[in-house]
């Protein structure tokens, strides 16, 4: 099994504690609600939603996938970091094991914030995986941020 790892760093004009409340606490019910053309519901199927839990992500009629799993692996509130293992559903194909990802937000000089987000592919053996490879999975969560963005920025009392 190989290793694959994407950093990638993003700012955003939210202060990063109403982001992180956003994106990250109250995405479960934000998400289907602000792109409810790509995402149908998420689920809790394990757990309190806390470190260990596991989720179910259902994909809006006519996406590419039906669903995937993911558990979650670390919170931190305080601290504005969260990680979490994509573990079974078909965006995994069959060139994938698991795929983890290290969120954190750090508040920005300027009010907002600067996010990092590191994701590890780690591919079945024998399977190679390139970054256009994975180019699709990319965009469509960063018109989910881009979809959580715009909704903050035109609901100023939201998650405040």
């Amino acid at each position: 099994m190989g290793v694959v790892t994407f950093t990638e760093e993003f700012t955003s004009p939210i202060p990063a504690p109403r982001l992180f409340k956003a994106l990250i606490l109250d995405a479960d019910n934000l998400m289907p609600k602000i792109a409810p053309q790509a995402i149908k519901s998420v689920e809790i199927i394990e757990g309190n939603g806390g470190p260990g839990s596991i989720k179910q992500m259902n994909f809006a009629e006519g996406s590419h996938f039906k669903y995937v799993k993911h558990r979650i692996d670390a919170l931190d509130k305080d601290n504005m970091t969260y990680a979490y293992t994509l573990i079974e559903g078909d965006a995994l194909m069959d060139k994938i094991e698991s795929i983890s990802y290290e969120i954190k937000l750090e508040s920005s000089p300027d009010g907002g914030c600067i996010g990092k987000n590191t994701s590890k592919y780690h591919t079945k053996p024998g399977v190679e995986i390139k970054e256009e490879d994975i180019k699709s999975g990319k965009e469509k969560a960063a018109g989910v941020f881009k979809a959580v963005e715009a909704y903050l920025l035109a609901n100023p009392d939201a998650y405040v």
